[in-house]
Parts: structure tokens; sequence; C-alpha cells
């Protein structure tokens, strides 16, 4: 049962009244902490011997145990530690204070002392938020906002309370942001909805993570815990303000940012209440996939479908929410068994594009399904990357360091996008491979005029070499 004062946790996260936790110092007077890292070594007695260090290290426990017990709030050093080798895995850009993980790193001892002892005390105060545009694929930026290292450890660490009893508590079809779940899961339930459900509802919040409404998401939080240190910071991080890349900082009264460590957290459990369960109340018979702010609501009929869309209209004003006009859409999921009349036959969800395209059945027939692939938003941004790269430049590079270079970027691409329908990645490549070709022929000057034999060059590699580039392998295995 949980202690509404103290909010202590067992091992297994449960809340307790009584029992200290094994806890050690983050910080050099502290000696013998869960800081174990090569920085803190030498000042926490982790060189001492015998005896005299494990009685110093029962010392500090118990002077530990004391000060913790005199802290409002009863956060381990072992949470702060934790929530910072999480952090630091994560990596991330600096904040508001340019501080990037490596400075952090060069003080941990005193950084995680400092934020542990401010967070136990109830005096931690988040600084502003730096705030940065991000260029969308299909046009537009997309605004996110960076928390300092010191703050996405704090915030790390109240997720690790809040998020254990919210997990049971969300939908099976909610899949982003959350343990064990993928975009991949949700884009291949979509695929096999599709096939079932004729009409689809794609919808899209205008500016979610911007609109959410603090006392709502406030009166959800309280629902599920009366830790008052969750309370406390969540409510401090939606009121802390937003730096601008002019220097100038804005309050805010609504959204969380973006880009935060705990805001995938909290938008979750908002629309878990403004979305999921008014659907399981409301349209149990509808199937949705949520990734975030992007859902597919799959329908039986144009009615049904356009039912829904106003409904949604009228339950997302009532949670200071509003669909986009333009790209809220209903879809008719067209195929050969399905071959009514309708002027939009196609949605893009999570990097994929939905829409009739050719497939083969087992004994080999040719036929028209409704199935996922790259979408051309997606496409058009790995292009722009490659272009980026400027390959045909680098003539001084040898090919294997080229390769061992864009490698990473590439596995990543075919691993997400080619996961449905993997030959349409053959055209996203191809413009690679054009590169590769003016490559050869400014490294080669005997090929400066000549683009086919600077083409059969490159072929010639690829075959030689089929794992010289990650892509390649798409060629040798025909798609598939």
């Amino acid at each position: 049962m949980r202690n509404v004062g103290t909010c202590r946790r067992d091992a297994k996260g449960e809340a307790q009244a009584g029992s200290p936790c094994k806890s050690l110092s983050t910080d050099a007077r502290h000696g013998g902490g869960v800081v174990r890292s090569r920085e803190e070594g030498p000042v926490t007695g982790l060189d001492r011997r015998g005896d005299v260090a494990r009685q110093d290290e029962a010392d500090n426990r118990q002077r530990e145990d004391l000060s913790r017990h005199a802290k409002p709030f009863d956060i381990s050093k072992r949470e702060v530690w934790e929530a910072y080798k999480k952090v630091k895995a994560n990596r991330g850009a600096a904040g508001v204070d340019r501080q990037t993980i490596e400075e952090f790193d060069s003080r941990l001892a005193d950084n995680l002392y400092k934020l542990w002892n401010r967070l136990a005390s109830g005096s931690y105060q988040p600084p502003p938020v730096r705030r940065v545009e991000i260029p969308k694929a299909g046009g537009g930026v997309r605004p996110l906002g960076i928390p300092t290292v010191a703050a996405r450890v704090a915030q790390m660490v109240v997720k690790q309370r809040l998020e254990p009893q919210l997990e049971p508590r969300f939908h099976p079809d909610s899949y982003g942001y959350r343990p064990g779940r993928s975009a991949h899961q949700a884009v291949a339930m979509a695929r096999v909805r599709c096939w079932r459900y004729a009409w689809v509802l794609d919808l899209d919040i205008k500016g979610f993570f911007d609109s959410i409404d603090h006392a709502l998401l406030m009166k959800a939080i309280r629902h599920h815990t009366k830790c008052r240190v969750t309370l406390l910071y969540i409510e401090r991080w939606l009121r802390a303000p937003v730096s601008l890349a002019d220097g100038t900082t804005q309050q805010r009264d609504a959204g969380t940012p973006q880009g935060g460590v705990i805001s995938p957290l909290l938008a979750n459990l908002f629309l878990h209440y403004v979305f999921d369960e008014w659907m399981r109340r409301n349209y149990p018979g509808v199937p949705f996939e949520r990734y975030a702010d992007d859902v597919v609501c799959h329908c039986r009929t144009l009615t049904e479908a356009q039912a829904l869309k106003a409904a949604l209209e009228q339950r997302m004003a009532q949670c200071s929410l509003a669909l986009h006009p333009q790209k809220t859409k209903v879809v008719y999921c067209r195929d050969d068994n399905r071959r009514e009349r309708f002027s939009v036959h196609q949605f893009d969800f999570l990097g994929f594009c939905f829409r009739p395209r050719f497939a083969r059945s087992r004994a080999g027939t040719v036929f028209v399904s409704f199935l996922p692939a790259i979408s051309q938003t997606a496409a058009k941004a790995i292009r722009q990357t490659v272009r980026r790269w400027r390959l045909h430049c680098r003539h001084t590079v040898d090919l294997t360091d080229l390769a061992q270079e864009i490698n990473p970027v590439l596995k990543g691409w075919l691993k997400y996008y080619g996961r449905f329908y993997r030959s349409a990645l053959y055209a996203v490549f191809d413009s690679l491979d054009q590169y590769l070709v003016r490559w050869v022929r400014r490294k080669y000057k005997r090929l400066k005029d000549k683009v086919s034999r600077a083409r059969e060059l490159v072929v010639k590699i690829r075959h030689q070499q089929p794992g010289l580039f990650a892509h390649w392998i798409l060629a040798q295995n025909g798609g598939q």
C-alpha cells in the first residue's frame, strides 16, 4: 500500500512505509556508493580493502539513510543513478545551458548529488526548455523542446516511478513509446485490419503536444497516483517556460514539450482518456491503432466512418484539441475484391503509405491488395539525406571507407522501411547508386566522360562484393 507522504517502494516497485532502501551516495563526501564510475572510484573508497573499508561503507550507508529520512521526499540515490544511465544511453542534444552529456560527466558525482539533494528536498526547479524546430519531411517544421541533461535525469526518475503504474492500464492498440511495443507492430496490425475493413478514418490531431490541457492531464495523473513527488514535479515541468532561438522565454499554459523524457508517457495517458477509453465506451466495434497522436480507425461502411469523424471532432473540442481539417480524411481500402469508386484510396501511417499494390499469391497469381510500403514523404527524406552526403565529391576516400561510414544509416533504413513491401526500396536506393557512379567518374579520370562504363564498373563491384554497401543486399535477395 502506498505511503502518500514518502512514496517509498520495495524492490518490485511497490510502495512501502517502513524499511529503508539500500542506497549509496553519488557524492565523494558520502564514500562508497552505487555510482561506480571510473571518475568516482578514487574518491568513494573503492580502492580500500578489508574490514576498514567494509566498516566505512556501513557507516556511510547509515549516514545516508539518516539523511534520506530527513528529506521531505524519499528519492534514493540509486534511482537517480539508474535514471542517469538511461539518459546517457539515449544521448540527446544540449538544453538551454548548452551542457552536453560529456560535460555533465566531467563532474558526475557533484552533478548527481546536487540533483538528488534538490529532488529529495523538494527544492528542484526545472530550467526553461530549449525550443528547436526540426524540418518535417513533408514540409513545415516540428517544434521540439530540449530539456537540460539534469532535467532529463530528473524526468527519468519520475518516469521510472509512474510508468509501471500506468502501463497495465493502457489500451492494447496503443503502440507509441511503450515497452515491448513498436511502430512495426502498429503497421502490421493496420495492414491486417485494412484487409478486413473497407474504410479507414485517418486522424491527425492539430499541434497535439503543444495543446494538451494541463488541468485535464493532472486530473488523469491524480487518478493513478497520490505520490506527492510525482505530482509536484510534473506540475513544475508542465509550467516550465520555453527558451526561444532569439533568447527570449515564453510562458506556457498548455502542452508538454515534444522531446522531453516524460512527455511521451504523459501524452499517452492524456490520449488514453481522450481517445482510447472514449472509443472503447462509444465505438467498441471500431478497432484502431494509435502511435502517440498518429491514429488510424477501421470502419465497415462510409457512413460509419463519416459519423465517427463528426463525433471525434466534438470529442476533441471538449478536450481542448482539434482535428486537422485537411489531414484528417476517410479512405477507401480498394483492392481486387473492393472496387467501389471513391476519391481517396491511400493514407500514410508511421512512414508507410497504404494503398492498392500488386501482390503475388503462393500459387503465383498476381492480384491487387491493399498494402503498406515506404511513403513518398519518407523516400524523399532519404534522397535528400543522400544528396547532402555529396558522395561524388569524396573521390579521394576509398570506397570501402565510404561504405563503412554510411552503412549504419543504410542498415537503419533497411531495417525499418524494408519490413513491408521491400521491393519499393529499389527506386529509393537507385539514387544512391547514381552518386556512386558519379564517384567512380571522378575517382578514375579515364571514366570521366563514360557514364555507361562507370555504371558497369559499379555493377561489377556490386557482384564481386555484394555486402560492401548495405543496400546492395536488396538486389541480391530480390527485394525479399
